[in-house]
C-alpha cells in the first residue's frame, strides 16, 4: 500500500492506494503516486480535486444545439479563445434558435471580425465549419436525438459531414456527463503510451474504439470516472509540455508554458473545449 496526502485547510486526508507493482489491469502497474504520470498520480489528483470540491461542470450550451455549436467551432487547430468567441458570436446572431440559418448565413456570421483580449480576430476555416454547422443544425431540428447513453448520442451525430469519434464524443461527455465514451486527443494518446494502458500499435485514427476501451477499462480498473480522468489528463498533459517531450525523448517543447499546472480549480471553459 502507499499513502498519498490531500491537504484542504487545516485537515489532511490519507488516500491509500496499491503498491507500486501491483496491476491496475493486467500489465499495467500502478506506479509511484508521487510520480508524474503513472496511473496512481491520476487517481491521486481525482481524489483530490473531488475532496476539494472541483467537479468541472463540461456544458457550454443550455441545449444540444448550442453544445454541437461550440464543439464544432471549437477543436484542433482552433485556439479555446477563438472557437468560444465564435461560438457565442453566431449563438447571439440567433443560430441556436427554432430556425436552423442556411450555410450562407453562418459563413457570413462567421466571416465578420470577432474582439478577442480587445483586438479584433478572424475565425479560420469559416467555410468549412458553416457546411459542418448548418448540416448539424438542419439534423437536429428535424430528427430527435438519443440521449439514453453517451455511445447513442456519439453514433447519431456521426452522420453529420465534419463530426468524427472525437467531436462527436466529445459533445457527448459534455451533453449527457457521459463515461461511455472517451475524448482521444494527442494528451490522453501521449498518456496512455506513457502509463502503458494504451497498446503502442494503435493510432486514433485507424483505431478509435479500440482505444476508447482501452482507456474506459483503465479507468474502471483505477475506480474513478472516465469522464472525470479525460479532463484531468487533458489538462495536466496540455499544462506541462517541457515535462512530457522530456519524458518521451522528444526534445524541447514549443515556445509556450512549460510550468507544471498549479493544484487550482480547472478552468470549467478550457476543459469544455478539449479538441
Amino acid at each position: 500500500m502507499q499513502l498519498g496526502a490531500i491537504f484542504i485547510d487545516q485537515l489532511v486526508f490519507n488516500v491509500e492506494l496499491p503498491k507500486p507493482n501491483d496491476e491496475v489491469i493486467p500489465g499495467v502497474p500502478w506506479g509511484a503516486v508521487e510520480a508524474f504520470p503513472t496511473p496512481a498520480y491520476w487517481a491521486y489528483q481525482v481524489y483530490a480535486r473531488r475532496l476539494n470540491g472541483e467537479r468541472i461542470n463540461y456544458k457550454l450550451g443550455a441545449t444540444l444545439k448550442e453544445e454541437v455549436g461550440a464543439c464544432l467551432l471549437g477543436g484542433h487547430g482552433i485556439p479555446s479563445t477563438v472557437g468560444l468567441a465564435a461560438y457565442y458570436h453566431v449563438k447571439a446572431r440567433g443560430a441556436f434558435g427554432d430556425e436552423p440559418p442556411s450555410e450562407d448565413q453562418l459563413l457570413a456570421w462567421l466571416r465578420e471580425p470577432m474582439a478577442i483580449d480587445g483586438r479584433l480576430v478572424r475565425y479560420r476555416f469559416a467555410k468549412q465549419k458553416a457546411r459542418y454547422l448548418a448540416a448539424a443544425l438542419h439534423k437536429l431540428a428535424g430528427e430527435e436525438a438519443p440521449i439514453q447513453s453517451g455511445r447513442a448520442l456519439r453514433d447519431w451525430l456521426l452522420d453529420v459531414p465534419g463530426i468524427g469519434y472525437k467531436t462527436a464524443s466529445w459533445v457527448a461527455r459534455n451533453w449527457l456527463d457521459a463515461d461511455d465514451v472517451a475524448i482521444l486527443d494527442i494528451h490522453i494518446l501521449r498518456a496512455g503510451l506513457l502509463g502503458k494502458f494504451f497498446d503502442s500499435h494503435l493510432t486514433v485514427e485507424r483505431h478509435y474504439l479500440q482505444l476508447e476501451e482501452q482507456f474506459i477499462r483503465f479507468s474502471k480498473g483505477l475506480g474513478v470516472r472516465a469522464s472525470e480522468l479525460d479532463a484531468l489528463i487533458w489538462l495536466e498533459m496540455m499544462s506541462s509540455p517541457a515535462t512530457v517531450h522530456s519524458i518521451m525523448g522528444m526534445g524541447p517543447a514549443p515556445a509556450a508554458s512549460g510550468r507544471r499546472p498549479k493544484k487550482t480549480k480547472a478552468d470549467a471553459n478550457q476543459l469544455s473545449l478539449i479538441g
